[in-house]
């Protein structure tokens, strides 16, 4: 899925600039290596497929995941058919006790959610099969920190949902223009009940969405 055209005269204004350069140079030296690299290459840019006006929530995640078949451009999210990861299944539970409906056991696909103005954005947006975080400090994070300021500044009313002490550093790029900042624990099973479970984040977005006269958000996946 390429970006949407709204987001096409940023990529252009950032292609140009030396670390996004370097960053191209890593990716093709990682390709001349034979490594194999996730998501695949028409996938990468998947975060962007909505327009910047319609983003009505933001969910950053780290890196995407380093499994097979896994990790297909959106934070957290899997294609259908794939094993729910340890993360997705507490958030899927967090949903659940927020809500009270059933989450699906089996479909990690996170793209209805997408399809409402949920931007579910990597900070680094490739990696290394099988080496979590092989791809930090190449300049993916400038680029993501580019897009979460960029919508912070320029549209009012978003929800961004940061999850773990590496994405609450990213709330003073978010925190402008009525822009509601929802910080816990990550979902991870090693820290998901210091904080992450009972922090109501889905329904305070939804309260929030609805205040500022956005629509709510369906959290629920479905098989």
């Amino acid at each position: 899925m390429k970006a949407h055209t709204e987001w096409q005269e940023f990529l252009k204004e950032e292609i140009n600039k030396d670390y996004y350069k370097n960053l191209v140079s890593f990716l093709n030296n990682e390709e001349k290596e034979n490594k194999v690299i996730y998501p695949s290459k028409e996938n990468i840019f998947n975060a962007l497929s909505i327009s910047p006006k319609d983003i009505k929530v933001v969910i950053l995640g780290q890196d995407p995941y380093h499994g097979v078949n896994q990790a297909h451009g959106y934070s957290f999210s899997v294609k259908k058919g794939i094993t729910l990861p340890p993360s997705l299944k507490n958030i899927y539970k967090e949903i659940e006790n927020e809500f009270g409906y059933k989450m699906s056991k089996t479909n990690g696909d996170l793209t209805p959610w997408v399809n409402q103005g949920v931007m579910l954005l990597n900070s680094i947006l490739t990696v290394r099969k099988g080496e979590a975080s092989s791809h930090k400090n190449q300049g993916w994070e400038i680029f993501t920190d580019k897009i979460i300021s960029s919508l912070a500044s320029n549209y009012n009313n978003i929800v961004f949902m940061l999850w773990g002490a590496y994405a609450k550093g990213k709330t003073s790029l978010a925190k402008k223009n009525n822009n509601l900042i929802l910080t816990s624990p990550h979902p991870s099973p090693f820290s998901v009940h210091s904080g992450f479970f009972g922090n109501n984040h889905f329904k305070l977005a939804n309260e929030f969405l609805k205040a500022n006269n956005k629509e709510e958000i369906n959290w629920q996946i479905k098989d």
